[in-house]
């Protein structure tokens, strides 16, 4: 009798990219509580479901094409001092969101975070720009629901993360 047997790295690439496939497309697995039910057959565990992330809805038109543009740039590398449309570093992703959309902010993150009017964390709007470290050193876009998308570092892509998720929050600026 013959065996195929899938080596580890061929299950961990797919997994990997398929993972990148359905966040890329914005699609964003959770896990489903089992309901009991009573007399019924005995419930099955529960794998993920793929739910559609929910819209972006930005509080003006100019807000809006900087965040989807930004969103649209999930997966590409980080490259230091990129500005698109094959990588981008922090300021680069969001210098160039913010261009795409008819709006001039200054190319750096530090110059970056003097421009607009400060935003109270509490009061964040999708579009605004999130600034971390003292001195700031790093910008993200903030898309709602707690969530900002940013170019973090060498290796790893634009991603959506918890805006939480990152230590050194500073503060963060509306542009438009």
């Amino acid at each position: 009798m013959t065996t195929t047997r899938t080596s580890t790295i061929t299950r961990r690439s797919f997994r990997g990219a398929a993972l990148a496939l359905v966040t890329g497309a914005g699609i964003a697995l959770t896990p489903v509580a089992a309901s009991a039910n009573a007399g019924g057959p005995a419930p099955v565990a529960s794998a993920p479901v793929a739910l559609a992330a929910a819209p972006v809805v930005a509080p003006n038109s100019a807000a809006q094409v900087a965040v989807d543009t930004a969103l649209a740039q999930q997966g590409k590398p980080y490259v230091w001092g990129g500005t698109g449309p094959g990588g981008y570093d922090c300021s680069g992703l969001t210098y160039s969101a913010y261009q795409a959309a008819g709006v001039s902010i200054p190319r750096t993150s530090r110059a970056q975070s003097t421009a607009g009017v400060p935003v109270a964390k509490a009061d964040l709007q999708p579009g605004d720009l999130i600034f971390f470290y003292d001195p700031v050193g790093h910008v993200g876009m903030y898309i709602g629901n707690g969530q900002m998308v940013h170019s973090s570092t060498y290796g790893n892509p634009v991603a959506v993360v918890p805006v939480d998720s990152m230590w050194g929050y500073n503060t963060a600026r509306r542009v438009v």
